[in-house]
Protein backbone atom coordinates (compact mmCIF):
# COMPACT_ATOMS: atom_id res chain seq x y z
CA UNK A 1 0.00 0.00 0.00
CA UNK A 2 0.80 3.60 -0.63
CA UNK A 3 0.03 6.29 1.53
CA UNK A 4 -0.05 10.06 -0.01
CA UNK A 5 -0.88 12.65 2.89
CA UNK A 6 -1.33 16.20 1.91
CA UNK A 7 -0.78 18.76 4.77
CA UNK A 8 -2.61 21.23 5.41
CA UNK A 9 -5.68 22.93 7.74
CA UNK A 10 -8.83 21.95 8.00
CA UNK A 11 -11.86 24.50 7.28
CA UNK A 12 -13.18 27.08 4.63
CA UNK A 13 -11.03 29.57 5.80
CA UNK A 14 -7.97 28.00 5.26
CA UNK A 15 -8.81 27.22 1.57
CA UNK A 16 -6.49 28.31 -1.13
CA UNK A 17 -3.83 29.56 1.29
CA UNK A 18 -0.19 28.68 0.89
CA UNK A 19 0.13 26.56 3.78
CA UNK A 20 -2.69 24.25 2.68
CA UNK A 21 -0.99 23.56 -0.63
CA UNK A 22 -0.30 19.54 0.21
CA UNK A 23 -4.10 19.47 0.87
CA UNK A 24 -4.42 21.00 -2.84
CA UNK A 25 -2.58 18.41 -4.39
CA UNK A 26 -3.96 15.48 -2.46
CA UNK A 27 -7.66 16.87 -3.22
CA UNK A 28 -6.44 16.93 -6.94
CA UNK A 29 -5.53 13.48 -7.63
CA UNK A 30 -8.31 12.42 -5.90
CA UNK A 31 -10.51 13.91 -8.65
CA UNK A 32 -8.29 12.72 -11.30
CA UNK A 33 -8.22 9.14 -9.75
CA UNK A 34 -11.81 9.26 -8.95
CA UNK A 35 -11.01 8.53 -4.93
CA UNK A 36 -13.93 10.09 -2.72
CA UNK A 37 -12.38 10.94 0.30
CA UNK A 38 -14.99 10.30 2.43
CA UNK A 39 -13.46 7.94 5.16
CA UNK A 40 -13.06 9.68 9.03
CA UNK A 41 -10.71 8.20 11.11
CA UNK A 42 -8.05 8.90 13.42
CA UNK A 43 -8.58 12.40 12.98
CA UNK A 44 -8.03 12.07 9.23
CA UNK A 45 -10.20 12.31 5.93
CA UNK A 46 -9.26 9.79 3.55
CA UNK A 47 -10.20 7.66 0.50
CA UNK A 48 -8.61 4.80 -0.92
CA UNK A 49 -8.20 2.86 -4.85
CA UNK A 50 -5.97 0.95 -6.85
CA UNK A 51 -3.74 2.78 -8.85
CA UNK A 52 -1.68 1.65 -11.43
CA UNK A 53 -2.61 -2.04 -9.71
CA UNK A 54 -1.49 -0.18 -6.11
CA UNK A 55 -3.69 -0.11 -3.43
CA UNK A 56 -3.29 3.89 -2.60
CA UNK A 57 -4.65 5.88 0.35
CA UNK A 58 -5.21 9.56 -0.08
CA UNK A 59 -5.16 11.53 3.00
CA UNK A 60 -5.67 15.04 4.39
CA UNK A 61 -4.87 15.08 8.50
CA UNK A 62 -7.54 17.41 10.68
CA UNK A 63 -5.27 17.79 13.07
CA UNK A 64 -4.06 21.13 12.31
CA UNK A 65 -0.83 21.46 10.75
CA UNK A 66 1.38 21.24 13.63
CA UNK A 67 0.26 18.32 14.66
CA UNK A 68 0.22 16.42 11.70
CA UNK A 69 2.17 13.36 13.18
CA UNK A 70 -1.06 12.45 15.43
CA UNK A 71 -2.56 12.02 12.31
CA UNK A 72 -0.31 10.23 9.84
CA UNK A 73 1.47 7.65 12.91
CA UNK A 74 -1.77 6.53 13.54
CA UNK A 75 -2.51 5.89 9.71
CA UNK A 76 1.23 4.54 9.25
CA UNK A 77 0.59 2.07 12.11
CA UNK A 78 -2.92 0.89 11.36
CA UNK A 79 -2.65 0.37 7.56
CA UNK A 80 0.73 -1.58 8.26
CA UNK A 81 2.64 0.94 5.74
CA UNK A 82 6.26 0.74 5.40
CA UNK A 83 7.92 4.59 5.18
CA UNK A 84 9.38 3.84 2.14
CA UNK A 85 5.54 3.68 0.62
CA UNK A 86 4.91 7.02 2.41
CA UNK A 87 4.71 10.59 1.06
CA UNK A 88 3.92 13.91 2.49
CA UNK A 89 3.32 16.83 0.62
CA UNK A 90 3.90 19.59 2.24
CA UNK A 91 4.71 24.27 1.59
CA UNK A 92 7.89 25.47 1.40
CA UNK A 93 9.12 28.56 2.35
CA UNK A 94 12.58 28.35 0.77
CA UNK A 95 11.74 27.55 -2.35
CA UNK A 96 10.00 30.16 -4.85
CA UNK A 97 6.57 29.63 -6.10
CA UNK A 98 5.99 27.07 -8.56
CA UNK A 99 9.38 25.05 -7.73
CA UNK A 100 9.26 21.49 -6.56
CA UNK A 101 11.90 19.42 -4.23
CA UNK A 102 11.51 15.79 -3.50
CA UNK A 103 13.27 14.63 -1.43
CA UNK A 104 13.99 11.19 0.84
CA UNK A 105 14.85 11.91 4.33
CA UNK A 106 16.19 15.34 5.96
CA UNK A 107 15.17 17.62 8.47
CA UNK A 108 12.21 19.55 8.89
CA UNK A 109 13.68 22.79 8.02
CA UNK A 110 11.42 24.71 10.34
CA UNK A 111 8.08 23.11 9.03
CA UNK A 112 5.91 22.37 12.02
CA UNK A 113 3.96 19.73 10.44
CA UNK A 114 7.04 18.02 8.83
CA UNK A 115 8.52 17.96 12.53
CA UNK A 116 5.78 16.34 14.28
CA UNK A 117 5.71 13.43 11.98
CA UNK A 118 9.27 12.82 12.01
CA UNK A 119 8.93 13.14 16.02
CA UNK A 120 6.05 10.86 16.24
CA UNK A 121 7.49 7.83 13.66
CA UNK A 122 10.32 8.35 15.15
CA UNK A 123 12.22 8.71 12.17
CA UNK A 124 13.04 11.17 9.07
CA UNK A 125 12.52 8.12 6.60
CA UNK A 126 10.12 9.00 4.33
CA UNK A 127 9.61 10.66 0.90
CA UNK A 128 8.15 14.19 0.85
CA UNK A 129 7.51 16.18 -1.97
CA UNK A 130 8.32 20.08 -1.04
CA UNK A 131 5.99 22.61 -2.96
CA UNK A 132 7.80 26.44 -3.44
CA UNK A 133 5.36 29.19 -1.81
CA UNK A 134 7.63 31.73 -1.86
CA UNK A 135 8.84 33.70 1.53
CA UNK A 136 7.99 36.70 3.22
CA UNK A 137 10.19 40.00 3.16
CA UNK A 138 10.57 39.93 7.06
CA UNK A 139 10.94 36.65 8.31
CA UNK A 140 8.16 38.10 11.77
CA UNK A 141 5.72 37.21 9.27
CA UNK A 142 5.72 33.99 8.39
CA UNK A 143 2.67 33.00 10.40
CA UNK A 144 0.96 35.39 8.31
CA UNK A 145 2.50 34.68 5.24
CA UNK A 146 1.26 31.10 5.30
CA UNK A 147 -2.02 31.63 6.53
CA UNK A 148 -2.54 34.09 3.19
CA UNK A 149 -4.05 33.13 -0.48
CA UNK A 150 -1.46 32.88 -3.25
CA UNK A 151 -1.21 36.42 -5.15
CA UNK A 152 -2.75 36.86 -8.83
CA UNK A 153 0.56 36.55 -10.34
CA UNK A 154 1.51 33.38 -8.39
CA UNK A 155 -1.49 31.24 -9.28
CA UNK A 156 -0.54 29.76 -12.93
CA UNK A 157 3.34 28.54 -11.58
CA UNK A 158 1.21 27.36 -8.52
CA UNK A 159 -1.18 25.17 -10.72
CA UNK A 160 2.00 24.15 -12.53
CA UNK A 161 3.51 22.98 -9.80
CA UNK A 162 0.20 21.10 -8.37
CA UNK A 163 0.44 19.24 -12.05
CA UNK A 164 3.96 18.69 -11.80
CA UNK A 165 3.25 16.74 -8.57
CA UNK A 166 0.28 15.06 -9.23
CA UNK A 167 2.62 13.70 -12.59
CA UNK A 168 5.61 13.37 -10.36
CA UNK A 169 3.49 11.10 -7.87
CA UNK A 170 2.47 8.79 -10.60
CA UNK A 171 5.97 8.22 -10.99
CA UNK A 172 6.54 7.54 -7.49
CA UNK A 173 4.32 4.80 -7.26
CA UNK A 174 5.22 3.06 -10.76
CA UNK A 175 8.83 3.44 -10.07
CA UNK A 176 10.10 5.07 -7.23
CA UNK A 177 11.46 8.04 -5.94
CA UNK A 178 14.35 8.41 -7.49
CA UNK A 179 12.09 8.38 -10.66
CA UNK A 180 10.40 11.23 -9.17
CA UNK A 181 13.40 12.97 -8.09
CA UNK A 182 14.55 12.95 -12.03
CA UNK A 183 11.21 13.94 -13.13
CA UNK A 184 10.50 16.79 -10.61
CA UNK A 185 13.85 18.39 -10.91
CA UNK A 186 14.12 19.09 -13.87
CA UNK A 187 13.52 22.27 -15.72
Amino acid sequence: MKLIVGLGNPGKEYEKTRHNVGFEVVEELARQWGISLAKKKFETIFGEARVREERVLLALPQTYMNLSGQAVSALVGFFKVDLTDCVVIHDDLDLPVGRIKVVRGGGPAGHRGVASIQELLGTENFCRFRIGVGKPAQKEEVVDFVLKPFLKEEKKPLQEAVEKAKEGLEIWIEKGVEAAIAFCHKK
